[in-house]
């Protein structure tokens, strides 16, 4: 895409389209953790990430999820301190990775409900392009 390009998708996302910010030297250098824990809130983002405003319905639906698989996930370690038979702890990691999947497909379907849709609608034909990579990455 030519410099002219970015510039002008920068300045319709800046407009109210996806929301993109530019990351500072400090947010740059630091690590994930740190900026999901001390500048960076979970409705922000930097580095030229897109964003997405989720409802409340959305954000509490997804968040119960990763909640039990988190747990599920201390529950598998758990099991590991406490010298667990093997073929237990696999049953239960295979049931994280069910959850995961599970999680990837509602995350997945609200993605091509709205944000997919609405970059098509606004033609944004490389959205297509990026959907395709993403699913290419989910079905390795």
């Amino acid at each position: 895409m030519p410099q002219e390009g970015i510039q002008e998708l920068k300045k319709v996302r800046a407009q109210g389209g996806d929301k993109m910010e530019e990351c500072t030297d400090e947010e740059k250098s630091m690590s994930q953790t740190e900026k999901n824990t001390d500048q960076i809130t979970s409705r922000e983002s930097c580095c030229t990430h897109k964003i997405k405003e989720r409802t409340q319905q959305e954000y509490k639906s997804l968040i119960h999820r990763l909640n039990r698989i988190e747990g599920q996930v201390r529950g598998i370690r758990k099991m590991v301190e406490k010298d667990a038979y093997c073929t237990d702890i696999l049953i239960q990691v295979a049931a994280v990775n069910a959850a995961l999947n599970s999680f990837n497909k509602e995350l997945l379907a609200d993605h091509i409900k709205t944000c997919v849709t609405r970059d098509i609608l606004d033609g944004k034909e490389e959205t297509v392009d990026e959907l395709l990579a993403v699913l290419q990455k989910l079905m390795k």
